[in-house]
């Protein structure tokens, strides 16, 4: 009556031998660390790790380790201290250009545990920290970049309008329209600002070629472009920290040009500054096959509508000032491989704009060549003469690939001419999660200890195990035996949630802390339910035997339903709620999933190991 199969015992023992394996790794605490990679084609080699070592060991900072590992090197330090100083030190000595080094959490875990996929599971940066970054949103580039599209709405304009004018420039902060008369100056001015409603402010003057119009962006429209930039840079860092995969991010506005980005427990932090701080797009146009590219370079004379630039062997290439479509256009990418040279490539997908766009350009230029143009932003520190440190905005232009149109396409193609897979991996990303509206750069960072204080955190831990080792104490005295298979199963509950937590690498909060408090509760709740009514089976004359298996038959429909209907209310947060909700409700979920196994099935074993095959004539309960 009260024995299992040998596969029943076989289950438990394997479910509570690979819960022991994958919860161990929360025993070993990570180190404050730095992480060097090399960007693009550059390698980080044996020379750059003695570069590290010589930096470190001249300036007598401590570190724990410093190890070559696969395609990056990890330094270890004792502290934060340590790893702050050691970071400023690095940074100054190896180029920013082919090196990352970012701050980093390295975890301890044996070897034996990473080779079984063992992970520690993440904390939030209310218990365990994570990475700060602190962006700054160049709102100038905002404004330039909001002058230059004036810029090509007021040429269209005129043009669809057939206003006659000489010229659109740009003047720093202003644009200015040169008309032949003011007669033509007057119609272009009421039909740019009918197309702007609000938004310019217009004077006139007369110059050497004729009368000019001043087009000034007002500072209402100003503080609206900031305000768009900041506000659209913050959706895009979302959408860039969702493609790398962390847990909870704090991404939040301070003040009118900065965003705080804070990325709890995250391990790959070189990555995550690099896709953060990144403004890579993609720009098609069409190649210049009348001019000579070379020629072009060595005069200085660039043909009337063409713009020169290099392609990555630095060869010039002339290419025709107008864009056919821009990275704002693209709606998804994938990284992958050219079917044809194997080389790296990303497979784009464009808008219908966009698209239409695309079509109509291939249709009428099959056999011509097209350019595709590689954008990139970067902000570089530059230390001055008397030492102090300012930031150079560097844009980087380069034409990764050249090809003929062999037929009209739209709406999907490919691109290839990237260095690596990773730089093709890096751009997909990029290019799905939206582009920046402005250039953002990194104007502190560091690791972050817990933001609610370490008092609130031992508070948190203590009540685990408080409310835990109480729960243990009752069910002792109180149930005797059976109370101690209880606490049996309770701790191998404890265990396999943060197993599970592990596994999913899931990010534990103090809310999650509460989650499991509560489900400390509810599983040795189920105990109760079926030792009361063994109790009540013994009492109404039954057997021992007889009465265990009672109880735990006619316990199990009420446990159940007590569990379902918990369960349906943590779906229901989880689904609805957001960052510490869904943490509560997610601990709360595998709490009870894992508490119907051990208090059921767990305790069912222990007993009838214990019983089963005893004649008895009362219980110790």
């Amino acid at each position: 009556m009260n024995r299992y199969p040998l596969w029943k015992y076989l289950l438990i023992g394997f479910v509570a031998l690979m819960g022991l394996i994958y919860a161990s790794p929360i025993l070993f605490p990570s180190d404050h660390a730095i992480q060097i990679t090399a960007t693009g084609k550059h390698v980080v080699s044996e020379q750059v790790l003695e570069t590290v070592k010589s930096t470190l060991s001249k300036r007598a900072i401590p570190s724990k380790s410093i190890k070559l590992e696969g395609d990056r090197i990890l330094v270890r330090f004792p502290d934060s201290d340590s790893q702050l100083v050691a970071a400023k030190k690095l940074r100054e000595t190896l180029d920013e250009d082919k090196y990352i080094t970012a701050l980093n959490l390295a975890p301890t875990t044996p070897g034996w545990l990473r080779a079984l996929n063992a992970k520690p599971m993440y904390m939030g940066l209310d218990l365990r920290g994570g990475v700060h970054f602190l962006m700054e949103v160049d709102m100038e580039a905002a404004i330039k970049k909001a002058i230059t599209n004036y810029k090509d709405s007021i040429r269209t304009t005129l043009r669809s309008k057939n206003i006659r004018y000489q010229g659109v420039l740009e003047k720093g902060d202003y644009l200015e329209v040169v008309f032949k008369d003011e007669a033509s100056l007057q119609k272009g001015r009421a039909e740019i600002a009918k197309n702007n409603p609000g938004e310019l402010d217009f004077s006139e003057r007369k110059g050497a070629k004729g009368v000019i119009l001043v087009v000034k962006i007002n500072e209402k429209t100003i503080q609206e472009k900031k305000r768009f930039a900041l506000k659209q840079n913050i959706t895009t860092l979302r959408n860039r920290t969702n493609e790398l995969g962390v847990s909870e991010p704090i991404i939040q506005q301070q003040g009118l040009e900065r965003i705080i980005v804070q990325l709890p427990g995250i391990q790959d932090t070189a990555r995550a500054k690099e896709i953060l701080g990144a403004t890579a797009t993609l720009e098609y146009r069409k190649v210049d096959t009348e001019h000579s590219a070379f020629q072009a370079k060595s005069s200085g004379n660039i043909p009337r509508g063409m713009v020169l630039y290099e392609d990555t062997e630095g060869n010039p290439v002339l290419l025709h000032r107008q864009v056919i479509i821009a990275g704002d256009q693209i709606t998804s990418a994938a990284a992958g491989f050219d079917s044809r040279s194997n080389s790296p490539s990303v497979s784009l997908r464009l808008d219908g704009k966009g698209a239409k766009r695309m079509l109509e350009f291939t249709s009428q230029n099959v056999g011509q060549p097209m350019g595709v143009v590689f954008i990139e932003t970067k902000i570089k520190r530059v230390v001055s003469d008397s030492g102090e440190i300012k930031k150079k905005k560097e844009v980087r232009k380069k034409v990764i690939n050249v090809a003929s149109i062999l037929e009209p396409f739209g709406a999907s193609f490919q691109t290839t001419g990237l260095d690596s897979p990773q730089e093709a991996h890096n751009l997909a990303l990029l290019l799905r999660a939206g582009a920046l509206a402005a250039p953002v750069y990194i104007v502190e960072e560091r690791t972050v200890g817990p933001s609610l204080g370490q008092a609130n955190i031992d508070a948190g831990f203590k009540s685990v195990m408080l409310g835990f080792v109480l729960v243990l104490v009752f069910m002792a005295v109180y149930y005797k035996v059976f109370g101690l298979i209880a606490n049996l199963a309770l701790a191998l509950n404890l265990v396999l949630i943060v197993a599970v937590l592990s596994m999913l690498q899931a990010t534990l909060t103090l809310p999650g802390i509460a989650g499991i408090v509560l489900t400390v509760g509810m599983a040795v709740d189920a105990n109760v339910l079926i030792y009361e009514r063994i109790k009540e089976e013994l009492r109404n004359g039954l057997t021992p035997h007889a009465a265990i298996n009672s109880g735990y038959e006619k316990a199990l429909s009420t446990i159940a339903d007590a569990n379902i209907t918990t369960l349906i209310a943590a779906t229901v947060l989880y689904a609805f709620g957001t960052g510490p909700i869904k943490g509560f409700a997610i601990t709360l979920v595998i709490g009870i999933l894992s508490s119907m196994f051990t208090a059921i099935m767990g305790t069912r074993a222990v007993v009838n190991l214990i019983y089963g095959k005893r004649k008895l004539k009362k219980l110790a309960i």
